[in-house]
């Protein structure tokens, strides 16, 4: 158990620097080419770099690899790269509708839905200083999502907020989607799984875009290793928790961690695009860090 613990932390921790530098370099891009262009090109380029790495380790590292053989396996996997586009789509609706100080802490709580459901549901076991670690993480994670001076506005109306049905939704599919994801890859080949459903989820971003008639043409040649970098980052955050959910029982150490990304966003902002911090978010960010490290002493 204890073994499995550290796995999760890691994997955790992966996926949380993994979505977390992606959406860091998406400040790059979204701005000057719009969310489903960057949301395309960013999942080519995370399929790619899928791709080399199970290419390594079939070619380079002579390990044997697990394709899926029956059609039932290949029907979830579509559907669970469908669903992860879905939310993706969401998510860049409610952004663009409503205020960023309401919806990001409210779509930031589905990782701790995903470890009640895991916890409450599915009978996850976990002890009392398991519990409190988790707990702790889970305030920081709101914290250093919430903007008080924006909620305190009178404009601002929870219930009528623009974007709400869609970051409301986004989140409780991407709590079943974590959850539902433990399950199916638990025991599996994980890299090969977590590259076909990337890949299906790529396939859904770019049908998206056809419907809308987004125009995927790139004129800035200086965006183009953002829009790498953002796939690479993603690709890594995938087969951390695939290979969290795979190999451990801990599903709600991986949930909760890897839903901890906008820790490693806002350091980075603060750092290279001098963008201030508030006072919430920096003690979120503590409450974050302490979490983790009760959770490693353990």
């Amino acid at each position: 158990m204890q073994q499995e613990l550290i796995i999760a932390i890691f994997a955790g921790l992966g996926g949380m620097l993994g979505w977390g530098f992606a959406d860091f370099f998406a400040k790059k891009t979204v701005d000057t080419v719009g969310s489903i262009v960057s949301l395309v090109w960013a999942h080519v380029f995370g399929t790619l770099a899928l791709s080399l790495v199970l290419f390594y380790k079939v070619f380079v590292l002579e390990e044997t690899t697990n394709i899926p053989s029956d059609l039932n396996t290949w029907g979830l996997l579509s559907l669970f790269g469908g669903l992860q586009a879905i939310i993706y789509l969401l998510l860049y609706q409610a952004f663009s509708k409503g205020k960023l100080a309401v919806i990001n802490p409210i779509f930031a709580s589905y990782s701790g839905i995903a470890a009640f459901l895991s916890i409450a549901v599915l009978g996850e076991i976990v002890n009392p200083y398991l519990l409190l670690a988790l707990g702790v993480i889970f305030s920081g994670i709101l914290l250093i999502n919430l903007d008080i001076s924006a909620l305190r506005s009178k404009s601002i109306k929870l219930a009528s907020t623009p974007g709400l049905k869609e970051v409301l939704l986004a989140l409780i599919l991407a709590a079943v989607w974590t959850v539902s994801w433990d399950k199916f890859v638990s025991g599996k080949d994980w890299l090969s799984y977590a590259l076909l459903m990337y890949s299906f989820m790529t396939i859904v971003a770019l049908a998206i875009s056809k419907l809308q008639k987004v125009s995927l043409s790139i004129t800035q040649i200086g965006l183009w290793k953002f829009l790498i970098l953002i796939g690479l980052c993603e690709a890594i955050a995938y087969l951390a928790i695939s290979l969290g959910f795979s190999a451990t029982s801990f599903t709600s150490v991986v949930a909760l961690l890897s839903g901890a990304f906008s820790l490693p966003t806002i350091i980075l902002a603060r750092v290279f695009l001098k963008e201030k911090v508030t006072s919430i978010q920096t003690v979120g960010s503590i409450v974050i860090i302490v979490g983790i490290i009760i959770l490693s002493l353990r």
